[in-house]
């Protein structure tokens, strides 16, 4: 079995493949997929980031642990850093907290704080856009549910909407020794942290 972790940059599907029209051969050529950075066969991802989305992602051809991690019913934890455009007031950080209705349905509660500072992440490229005149904030955010574009959702509908987004945790995996298109196997403490994790 192979566990593996991996820092997806801005701008990578997480998929091997991509899925676009042949008509559309021109544009597929210019779409970066995990085959660009990962030579390990038969290995896959659990869950997905954005192509706008960066940070910690796991693969793996272990079918059990994968299936465990993506099922809703067990409420693994993904941590976020998410820089938002303005400031969130106390009324949007506690409708972060307790959940909020997204597509028809009520998110489960999160944990959200304030970064006091802007932290330590490679700069992206291309970097997000930059307005004077409003100002951004960094929260961390811990989900126990992955929903499609969740985190995006989530903060435009409180007012502040998701300027850049990084996984930086997944359960007891972190970035940690990684920079952007960088992928390590799993150490024997991270792996047996994860099954505890998962089992």
């Amino acid at each position: 079995m192979r566990y593996l972790k991996f820092y997806k940059p801005y701008g990578v599907l997480t998929q091997f493949t991509d899925n676009l029209p042949a008509s559309l051969e021109d544009a597929q050529a210019k779409r970066l997929t995990l085959k660009s950075f990962i030579p390990v066969p038969k290995v896959y991802p659990v869950g997905r980031l954005d192509r706008d989305s960066e940070g910690l992602l796991l693969l793996t051809d272990d079918g059990i642990l994968n299936a465990r991690l993506i099922d809703p019913q067990f409420g693994h934890e993904r941590t976020y850093w998410v820089q938002v455009e303005g400031i969130p007031t106390p009324q949007a950080l506690e409708q972060l907290q307790q959940g909020l209705i997204i597509q028809g349905r009520k998110t489960r509660p999160a944990q959200v704080q304030v970064l006091p500072e802007e932290p330590t992440l490679p700069p992206r490229d291309p970097p997000i856009r930059f307005r004077r005149s409003i100002p951004t904030t960094w929260l961390e955010l811990t989900l126990r549910e992955g929903r499609n574009r969740q985190v995006r959702r989530m903060t435009a509908a409180v007012g502040i909407p998701t300027l850049r987004l990084v996984r930086v945790g997944l359960g007891p995996l972190s970035l940690t020794g990684l920079n952007p298109g960088e992928w390590q196997d799993l150490s024997e403490t991270e792996l047996t942290q994860l099954r505890q994790f998962c089992f």
